[in-house]
């Protein structure tokens, strides 16, 4: 079995919702990519005694606790106090802290505040984790069955303790084996769409099965136990991908080239050498947006283009020509083009439609499909870019359009 690892938060600002605790989560991929189990994340707002029972609880259940935050020198961080009160040890003053302290300010040009000397105060037999990016010196000691390791709240300062300190002693001190987790990257389909069309696949009772829905896609996970057979999970992963079909535009986790949308057409494009123009309507220059610095995105252009004319028929044409117009002009190979039917009151209108056309012009023809979007504006907009960039991810993969 895994051991176990519980995520603890402090701060008035966290708990009240005024700071999005983005540490819980980052620590906990990193935990669970390890191999840990994660069982809780807990925020407690800058009251002592809640803090000193909470570190008293997680002593005797969990193996691993990561704290974040409490380490600065104001009244309000009470981190290193709660410690040495939950467990019975003396703070101490570590004169190397504050000799690194003290340079932080140095060097700087600026007089290090009499209350900065707090952070040097370590609870007895903890051991320092020295922080180069700020002022407050993380540190980490054994109480009961658990190994904790206190670091600052600053995101960025946390990741590098954690990076340069914490990961190797983590290593260190735990058996460790990672599960594997395979995730399929879908586009253009609902997680209820998807799980009907992967009903009939045997899913086996070691690996978990479970379902990310985001704006720009929505994800199969397959998590493995470390000891799966290989051949067993590549075959269960290909199962699940056939059903899934060409919604599926990368796979991560069995050491193939994943990532998001935008990254998979990248890698494609540059493989084929191939350049593009594009021509937006209800993306509004977003899709652009998406592409900001890749080299093979040679321009892009917005027209407020709609047909209210209700018959999608009308729109080929249209947009052909409009996209021989454009690659003449661009000096790309390619142009992929949106238009889409609707008027101005539906494209706002949450509760109405629009009709998406897109088509994509290469050297070899003209490819083309239709989709129903819905929501709201920004919805329709995210969407629209999204499906057209899915457009040119299925020419390029040789998918059926």
């Amino acid at each position: 079995m895994n051991p176990t690892l519980e995520i603890f938060s402090q701060g008035e600002e966290v708990v009240t919702g005024q700071t999005v605790d983005t540490n819980a989560a980052w620590l906990s991929t990193q935990a669970v990519n390890m191999g840990f189990t994660v069982t809780r994340h807990t925020a407690v707002g800058d009251k002592l005694d809640d803090l000193v029972a909470l570190l008293r609880e997680i002593s005797v259940r969990a193996d691993c606790c990561i704290c974040t935050g409490g380490l600065g020198p104001t009244s309000d961080d009470l981190t290193a106090e709660a410690v040495g009160k939950a467990f019975d040890l003396p703070l101490e003053f570590d004169a190397v802290a504050f000799e690194q302290i003290q340079r932080f300010f140095t060097l700087r040009n600026r007089e290090m505040p009499t209350s900065n000397r707090k952070q040097a105060l370590f609870p007895k037999g903890a051991e320092r984790i020295d922080n180069a990016w700020g002022t407050a010196p993380g540190f980490s000691l054994q109480a009961g069955r658990c190994w904790f390791a206190f670091v600052p709240g600053v995101p960025s300062e946390m990741r590098h303790l954690f990076k340069e300190s914490i990961q190797a002693r983590l290593a260190s001190r735990f058996s460790l084996q990672p599960d594997i987790l395979v995730t399929l990257k879908t586009v253009g389909i609902g997680e209820s769409a998807i799980q009907e069309r992967i009903r009939t696949v045997e899913i086996p009772t070691p690996v978990q099965l479970g379902f990310r829905a985001g704006p720009d896609e929505v994800q199969t996970k397959l998590l493995f136990p470390h000891d799966y057979p290989e051949a067993d999970m590549t075959a269960l992963v290909e199962s699940v991908s056939e059903k899934l079909g060409d919604t599926v535009f990368a796979v991560d986790g069995l050491g193939q080239a994943g990532g998001d949308l935008v990254a998979v057409v990248d890698r494609l494009m540059h493989a084929g050498q191939h350049s593009l123009a594009v021509v937006e309507t209800a993306s509004q220059g977003l899709l652009a947006a998406k592409c900001i610095g890749l080299p093979w995105l040679l321009e892009s252009r917005y027209r407020q283009a709609v047909v209210t004319t209700g018959q999608v028929g009308d729109l080929p044409v249209a947009a052909q020509a409009i996209a021989v117009k454009m690659r003449n002009s661009s000096g790309a190979d390619w142009v992929l083009i949106q238009l889409y039917e609707g008027d101005q009151q539906a494209f706002h209108d949450k509760n109405q439609a629009i009709v998406l056309y897109n088509g994509l012009l290469t050297e070899d023809g003209f490819y083309q499909n239709t989709r129903s979007v819905a929501g709201p504006i920004n919805v329709k907009q995210n969407q629209a870019a999204l499906l057209a960039l899915d457009l040119l991810r299925r020419h390029l993969q040789h998918k059926e359009l």
